[in-house]
């Protein structure tokens, strides 16, 4: 059975910036929303999960904040265009059935990454993780946590196990991406 782990800021992030910014009716900008809800659909149509999650940051501070002050301290603020949009993109995950992991302290990385290392350990569950983020490469474990991710825009995607990482990031494992 196949366990769909959603990395939702990650998505919404890279949706946001590979579109242009499309305008709803109403006048809001909806391409995040657009792009997140096409690679949706294209992963349930590819994959066809038995299961999915989906994992966000909340505002605030995480324990890597607490560790080292300078943690993101000169990363820029997204547009408050992008983050208009994500009431709406959860607002369909829930539609679709697909619950949403949210911790105070904490990343959607760190989630999905507990996550992934939990449904790893189920017989009979291949978790696979969609994101738009790399990072996540350093969570495949063969044929059982795999990276469903976009090379270019938002359909053109690749699924990453062992074999592929080691083939692009030449001969590294995933466990040395970290």
């Amino acid at each position: 059975k196949k366990l769909i782990l959603i990395d939702g800021n990650a998505l919404v992030h890279r949706a946001f910036h590979a579109l242009p910014p499309l305008k709803a009716p109403n006048g809001m900008v909806s391409n995040a929303i657009f792009g997140f809800a096409s690679i949706l659909i294209k992963t349930i149509k590819d994959l066809k999960p038995d299961y999915m999650a989906a994992a966000f940051d909340l505002a605030g501070p995480t324990f890597r904040h607490e560790e080292y002050k300078e943690y993101k301290a000169h990363r820029e603020k997204a547009p408050d265009e992008l983050y208009a949009q994500e009431p709406i993109i959860k607002k369909l995950l829930r539609a679709f059935g697909v619950p949403i992991y949210e911790k105070k302290g904490f990343e959607a990385d760190d989630l999905i990454g507990a996550l992934s290392k939990k449904g790893a350990k189920e017989k009979e569950i291949q978790v696979i993780i969609l994101s738009g983020d790399l990072d996540t490469l350093q969570l495949v474990e063969d044929k059982k946590v795999m990276v469903y991710t976009l090379r270019k825009g938002m359909s053109d995607t690749v699924l990453y196990d062992d074999k592929m990482v080691k083939a692009r990031y030449g001969g590294l494992n995933p466990a040395q991406m970290a």
